[in-house]
């Protein structure tokens, strides 16, 4: 089976479905979504969607304010789930910012009521919210332990991404995917990845094709295939995983058994 790990919910749902059948992808993993680029035509019309997200990286909006964006965001992907269950998983974000017993509650309102596979995707703008994630992560030891999806290209800088790994060092139960396989840092993420079990690479938007041909020669079994749809193609990094694997099997895994594994799927 093969099984895109991270794509944003798109609408209409239509078009998400269309992209998947291109690629003869059999499952796909929702994320929330703020912005919505595949709106945009035009460079001025992905600047306005993409002010949304802006402004929430500049950590701009109250936290009231978030918690009602995400609690909407994660019913857009529950009901997608619903409306398509052999097609679609889910994750569900989870706001920073709240205190302890506020987080274990919104994780088991919002995450395991909706029968969601995971939690993120967090896109820390600053080491501030890095390090609040530790509260996301206490709260997992308290309730139930997820997948935790991570951004790690900009405006992740390499000191976030080392409290990141601290994060990982610090709760080792807890599997952490490192999105965008850390962009340019990549080769750091790469070594620290082999020396801790908890770390799984996701692939899209990687910083050149040779970051995804090492990740999957050095880890092939924590090789994440996924396109960050409606940001990148599912056709096209499925394609680039089937070029740059070492070897059928690799891809293989790479491209749906690694995820099946982590999210118990099988």
């Amino acid at each position: 089976m093969v099984i895109d790990s991270h794509e944003h919910i798109m609408f209409p749902i239509k078009m998400q479905l269309d992209k998947m059948d291109a690629a003869v992808v059999d499952k796909t993993v929702l994320f929330c979504t703020a912005p919505h680029p595949e709106k945009a035509g035009t460079l001025k019309e992905l600047e306005e969607e993409m002010a949304a997200l802006n402004k929430i990286l500049a950590g701009s909006n109250t936290k009231e304010d978030n918690i009602s964006r995400l609690k909407k965001n994660i019913a857009e992907v529950a009901e997608a789930v619903r409306a398509y269950p052999d097609r679609f998983l889910g994750f569900g974000a989870v706001p920073l910012g709240m205190e302890l017993e506020e987080t274990e509650k919104w994780i088991d309102t919002q995450i395991t009521s909706n029968s969601l596979y995971g939690i993120g995707e967090f896109t820390p703008g600053n080491e501030r919210q890095i390090r609040q994630l530790d509260t996301v992560f206490q709260a997992l030891m308290d309730t139930r332990i997820y997948p935790v999806w991570v951004h790690t290209f900009h405006p992740v800088t390499m000191e976030g991404i080392k409290l990141l790994m601290s994060l990982c060092e610090k709760y080792p139960d807890i599997p952490v995917i490192f999105g965008h396989l850390g962009g340019s840092n990549w080769m750091d993420v790469i070594k620290f990845a082999k020396e801790h079990d908890n770390v799984y690479l996701d692939l899209s938007a990687a910083f050149a094709s040779i970051a995804t041909k090492i990740a999957l020669a050095e880890l092939p079994e924590r090789c994440l295939y996924s396109s960050d749809a409606p940001y990148g193609e599912p056709y096209l990094y499925r394609q680039l995983i089937e070029f740059v694997s070492p070897d059928k099997r690799t891809a293989e895994m790479a491209l749906g058994e690694n995820i099946s594994r982590l999210l118990e799927l099988y």
